[in-house]
């Protein structure tokens, strides 16, 4: 993931070795070493005994445990940081077997992942016993990772970080006051349950009525694609929509500095997933995007309505069409809170900043072992 990656790249007085099941894009994503300790043949058939006829979570077998391990004593490696809470429970046999200094870091999905099963918040609340250090990206997961039955003593908030470099801000020209203008709205992400998307076409449709030359774009790929594009259709909007699918940093920073507003309006999915503070709202923030989104997940930690975005309730599609319309009619205030975004951004998420942390916090943790 590529928050991951600019996390791991970033790190300067730390050497990081990456062990993974597969390597993709390893030119768009350049990085050494990467050690592939590969899916068993069998892992299939394990997965399946363990899910599907003992309904308990799978664990790595002890061919996997004697792969990773090997690659962990031949890189002499001193400290082991596993990115995702449900990861690090099938890997309970590593953390058992390891008596270095061990982090697991939870990002956001990963506190929900089968936790409606007993067995499977039993083997978490293990694997958060067993571990030393636990890192959210905000407080509001902190809550969550608390509620699962961590220590709370054991929970550090370390942030996203976005890159300042990549993503400076830029002023910008909002259409004439009131209907009639172009308006250009972007929302970036997965096209998945938890971005409130359906709730973007429906405000975007009511904004219509209002500046009817205005243009929709919506950026990333995902399984709802094609129910968003009928949604569009039905609401009869699909002239002023555009879906790009995936799309690399380039043009992505291309959309942002062509947009106006950028809008997420995340809500809590059917099975309770929700988010951290997403990547791409703080990206739009950095560049100088007014952001629309909603009282959800940790999102509040980073907008504060009215002074650097906009919030309105989950899942309300009105409340977020009336905002849209009233900063039409106001593009002064849409600067200002573009303004006060993007410091939110460079106080609270600067990539250095955050990664200068995340080296302090390595350190400590193995220099306390070594006490």
């Amino acid at each position: 993931m590529l928050h991951i990656y600019r996390q791991i790249t970033s790190l300067k007085r730390c050497r990081p070795i990456v062990i993974a099941q597969k390597r993709e894009r390893a030119d768009r994503y350049p990085f050494e070493p990467v050690h592939v300790v590969a899916k068993p043949a069998t892992h299939f058939l394990r997965r399946f005994w363990f899910r599907q006829l003992r309904d308990v979570p799978w664990q790595i077998s002890a061919a996997e445990l004697r792969a990773l391990l090997a690659v962990l004593r031949r890189t002499d490696s001193r400290l082991l940081h596993i990115y995702f809470g449900h990861i690090a429970v099938h890997l309970l046999p590593l953390i058992r077997a390891w008596n270095k200094p061990l982090i697991v870091s939870f990002h956001g999905a990963d506190v929900m992942v089968d936790m409606d099963k007993p067995a499977y918040r039993s083997a978490t609340r293990q694997m958060l016993d067993a571990v030393k250090l636990v890192l959210v990206r905000s407080e509001s997961l902190r809550g969550a990772v608390i509620r699962l039955g961590c220590d709370e003593k054991k929970i550090e908030i370390q942030r996203t970080g976005i890159p300042l470099d990549e993503f400076r801000f830029r002023e910008r020209n909002f259409p004439p006051r009131g209907g009639g203008g172009e308006w250009r709205f972007l929302q970036a992400g997965r096209l998945i349950e938890k971005k409130g998307l359906p709730v973007t076409l429906r405000a975007f449709a009511s904004f219509l009525s209002q500046c009817p030359n205005s243009t929709l774009t919506i950026a990333g790929e995902g399984p709802l694609l094609g129910e968003l594009q009928k949604l569009g259709r039905e609401l009869k909007i699909d002239n002023r929509v555009s879906f790009t699918g995936f799309i690399s940093q380039a043009e992505l920073r291309d959309i942002l500095y062509a947009s106006h507003i950028f809008l997420h309006p995340s809500e809590t999915g059917p099975d309770g997933n929700r988010e951290g503070i997403p990547n791409s709202m703080l990206e739009a923030m950095a560049s100088g995007l007014p952001v629309f989104a909603t009282q959800h997940g940790g999102i509040p930690e980073a907008v504060e309505n009215g002074v650097s975005g906009v919030l309105v309730p989950e899942r309300d599609h009105e409340a977020l069409a009336h905002a849209l319309i009233e900063g039409a009619y106001d593009p002064g205030f849409l600067s200002r809170i573009a303004h006060s975004g993007a410091d939110v951004v460079r106080e609270k998420f600067d990539l250095r900043a955050q990664a200068r942390k995340l080296e302090h916090i390595y350190l400590d943790a193995m220099g306390r072992e070594n006490d």
